[in-house]
């Protein structure tokens, strides 16, 4: 009896060192993007606002907002958002590296949208200070 119970005990502390690890993993990876987003670079936008002009309701707007990291670190961009369901951003998936320029791609959905129109799209990075917001602006008119 005594021999289970001290196989028992020993495979309950051998598994409490493997969750330890499993632990440390996950703070390490924690760690490694919470420090990435500490390392801030500058960004310099090409162009933050289009006037699409005006469109038939139903046209679909697609536009690239051109921006450049002029900082001396690699610019990671978390997150896209735009004021409107209508509005999608496309945001790069790897880091812009210093001196490197890139583009959100934004695609605007006119059904539904008639009259003057106005969406703004925010962009999570590790800029300092922060991503300028982004607008597409301009008119839709109805369908005949």
């Amino acid at each position: 009896m005594k021999r289970y119970t001290l196989i028992l005990i020993a495979t309950a502390a051998l598994a409490a060192c493997n969750v330890r690890r499993n632990d440390k993993v996950v703070d390490d990876a924690v760690q490694q993007k919470a420090t990435a987003l500490l390392d801030t670079t500058v960004v310099q936008l090409i162009d933050s606002l289009y006037n699409f002009g005006k469109v038939t309701e139903g046209e679909k707007v697609t536009y690239n907002f051109r921006f450049k990291n002029v900082g001396t670190k690699p610019m990671v961009i978390t997150s896209t958002s735009a004021s409107c369901g209508c509005t999608v951003p496309e945001k790069p998936e790897k880091p812009i590296l210093p001196g490197e320029t890139s583009f959100i791609k934004v695609v605007f959905n006119s059904q539904g949208k008639v009259g003057p129109n106005q969406k703004t799209v925010t962009v999570m990075a590790n800029t300092k200070p922060a991503f300028p917001p982004l607008i597409l602006t301009g008119d839709v008119t109805a369908a005949k």
